[in-house]
């Protein structure tokens, strides 16, 4: 019988893996609460509407990628493919749009049918941050030096470009859209057929285009810069000093779009060049439309999503913790005294294993292979006494320590 293997796009998250994995999150989650962010957990899957809505009907995560099924009572349901729509939802849902503003961190698992590559899964991971209520450019600075100060403090900073652009007001992307549909038209029979198709619907698209003829065309494309309000051209100049007065690095990319209407403003990414074609490690920017799109009021919001894999992967390999204490029973005698040294050590905050079954040198031999820093060995004698003997797997040194003294002699890592 063929043995049964993950889905394809999924994976099984162990050892080193799952360390870097926790590691991210954990780090993340910690630098977020320094910036005042609180932890949101929203559910795997929502109403289809909540996605289609707010992904636009003919985006690509929509149209070829969502996990969408219809439950036993009918209702459309689809797996989250990301977690800004139901932040969102859950703003409006809990009654939350009154009590701004509001600073979400989320991590989680999200879903979506594409093809798997390096750092890309069907099912992957991010972790996240809303800024729900400011319209300052202040608060898109924050979310981007928060980004910032989570990479560093994972030790990637100096692998990774923050790359920003501006999306303008709504009178500066209708100026920008007629100019990108004046220049593309000209252009029309060379773009490729997706490229034709968002040339009536959604024209800003058309710049972050991968097949290659489109970028040849895109190169020569206009630019936001010359279409800008003076409020938009100075909400843009203002995030910038912001950043360089943080001393946060930047470089300027005109072809960051966003290609729905709720999206404004600041448009930024960290990219990296260490993971091949799949450069982005963190992108977001602010969507001012989103939340009245779901139903809400006109709500200003800016945040970002980060790939937990493609974060792992920049990172040093974590540490497995601290060396473990092996606790030793020889002899049945001595067994239940021994489980209950390894609870006491436990908790006591000690990491301890078992030696569960073979004489005492196969389970000496089972202590050095789990890279156990000492051994507790236990007799029948020795608990009669109220002792045990402790021996330090590094040194080779050995004493003898009475029961009630174990875990002052242990708490030293060293000992």
């Amino acid at each position: 019988m063929t043995s049964l293997q993950p889905v394809r796009g999924t994976r099984d998250l162990i050892g080193e893996e799952q360390r870097r994995h926790r590691q991210v999150i954990d780090t993340a989650r910690h630098i977020a609460s320094l910036y005042g962010f609180e932890e949101w957990s929203t559910p795997i899957f929502e109403e289809t509407r909540v996605f289609s809505r707010t992904l636009g009907e003919t985006s690509d995560v929509v149209t070829k990628e969502m996990y969408t099924f219809e439950d036993r009572g009918g209702d459309s349901i689809t797996l989250r493919p990301e977690n800004t729509a139901s932040v969102c939802r859950a703003l409006v849902s809990n009654g939350l749009t009154q009590s701004l503003p509001q600073k979400v961190f989320y991590a989680g698992p999200m879903f979506r049918y594409e093809r798997p590559q390096k750092g890309r899964y069907r099912q992957f991971h991010q972790i996240g941050l809303e800024l729900i209520g400011p319209a300052e450019p202040m608060a898109d600075a924050e979310v981007i030096a928060c980004g910032w100060h989570i990479q560093q403090a994972l030790g990637i900073a100096g692998n990774v470009v923050l790359e920003i652009n501006t999306l303008g007001d709504t009178p500066s992307r209708v100026a920008y859209r007629a100019a990108l549909v004046a220049y593309f038209t000209a252009h029309e029979s060379r773009l490729s057929e997706d490229s034709r198709h968002r040339l009536s619907r959604n024209p800003m698209r058309i710049l972050d285009s991968k097949d290659e003829g489109d970028r040849r065309i895109v190169a020569d494309a206009p630019t936001i810069a010359a279409h800008l309000t003076p409020e938009a051209a100075t909400f843009y100049d203002t995030v910038r000093r912001h950043l360089t007065t943080l001393g946060i690095p930047f470089v300027e990319n005109p072809r960051i779009v966003r290609g729905l209407d709720y999206y404004s403003h600041t448009a930024f990414e960290f990219v990296t060049t260490d993971l091949g074609a799949q450069g982005t490690v963190m992108g977001g920017g602010r969507y001012d439309g989103l939340i009245a799109e779901m139903g809400g009021p006109d709500t200003p919001a800016v945040g970002w999503a980060a790939g937990v894999e493609r974060l792992a992967m920049l990172i040093a390999p974590p540490g497995a913790g601290p060396a473990p204490v092996a606790v030793i029973p020889v002899g049945d005698e001595a067994e239940a005294e021994a489980f209950r040294i390894a609870q006491t050590l436990r908790t006591a905050g000690i990491r301890t294993e078992m030696a569960y079954r073979g004489n005492l040198r196969r389970r000496m031999e089972r202590a050095n292979k789990i890279g156990a820093r000492a051994a507790v060995i236990i007799g029948g004698e020795e608990a009669a006494r109220g002792v045990a003997q402790v021996k330090n797997l590094v040194s080779g040194a050995q004493s003898e320590v009475a029961l009630d003294a174990l875990v002052a002699a242990l708490q030293d890592p060293t000992a």
